[in-house]
């Protein structure tokens, strides 16, 4: 199982945090891309064409990267501040 918690306009769209079953060699991307094709609410707040940041277990994370059992995963859009 992992955890999936999203922030900022995300949270208000899909709720603070779910836990979900993977396949084992699930990517960030390919969690991304399975969320998405839930449709509905995910499909608009996680496509493809809005630029949106990641982490694995509180470090940001490349798309590219493997889960394992247990992580935490964090989607937010990208932070602007002075």
């Amino acid at each position: 199982m992992i955890t999936v918690k999203y922030f900022a306009r995300l949270r208000e769209r899909l709720g603070s945090q779910e836990q979900l079953a993977f396949a084992p060699g699930l990517t960030l991307g390919g969690l991304r891309d399975h969320l998405i094709q839930r449709g509905g609410a995910y499909a608009q707040a996680l496509d493809r064409a809005q630029f949106l940041r990641c982490a694995r277990n509180q470090q940001m994370a490349e798309e590219d990267q493997a889960l394992s059992d247990g992580d935490e995963v964090a989607f937010f859009p990208p932070v602007t501040g002075g």
